[in-house]
């Protein structure tokens, strides 16, 4: 699996989402990504590629496309 399928399936699963509809998707956009599926998502990511997110990393997650930037540039995750 590469890591922006593992990437979109965190999103999948944690928020229980269609796949489609997580492409340009923000922070409480739905109702799934409310402060509970938030951290859901959070714990979803970081065992998908054994990390543990800094908690300003956490806060700042506010979209699909900047949870990208944030593990590209402060964990090492290439997409």
């Amino acid at each position: 699996m590469t890591n922006i399928e593992k990437y979109t399936n965190a999103f999948v699963e944690a928020l229980e989402i269609k796949e489609e509809q997580v492409e340009g998707l923000e922070y409480q956009a739905i109702n799934e990504w409310d402060s509970v599926g938030h951290m859901t998502l959070i714990a979803a990511i970081e065992d998908a590629f054994d990390i543990m997110m800094d908690t300003d990393d956490i806060i700042d997650f506010s979209s699909y496309e900047k949870g990208k930037e944030i593990l590209t540039a402060n964990y090492e995750v290439q997409f």
